[in-house]
């Protein structure tokens, strides 16, 4: 069983409009999806149109939103801006399998990367992984 941890671009992405590619996450079998409040607070920020924030609340009915993580300390050898360490931070504290983002600028050097037992990638190489 895969636990995917979403971060706010991937959820974004997902209720900017109704036919988004990544609405194939919501269909994978054998896979729990998973967020934290702060990745779900900043796509709601970054979602303007009311359409587009009602479809982000009917999709995150089907995601665990998990705790924000306790602590800011990066695993050793990573380095990511401060706003994005609690991303990380609460896929590892949630056990997650997989943290699933389209940030290339900051998680782009760590894409095929295990970081505490957490597989990083864009979402379309994890969803040619699973199809």
């Amino acid at each position: 069983m895969d636990r995917v941890f979403l971060d706010a671009n991937v959820l974004f992405s997902a209720a900017y409009r109704p036919q988004a590619g990544l609405l194939r996450l919501w269909h994978l079998s054998k896979t729990v999806l998973l967020t934290s409040d702060y990745a779900l607070n900043e796509a709601r920020i970054n979602l303007e149109k009311p359409e587009q924030r009602v479809r982000l609340e009917e999709i995150i009915r089907a995601i665990q939103i998990v705790q924000d993580p306790a602590g800011t300390r990066l695993p050793k050898g990573i380095d990511l801006p401060e706003k994005d360490r609690p991303i990380l931070l609460a896929a590892i504290q949630a056990k997650s399998t997989h943290l699933i983002t389209g940030d290339i600028r900051d998680f782009g050097p760590y894409f095929g990367s295990r970081v505490e037992g957490v597989l990083i990638l864009p979402p379309a190489e994890y969803l040619k992984n699973r199809e």
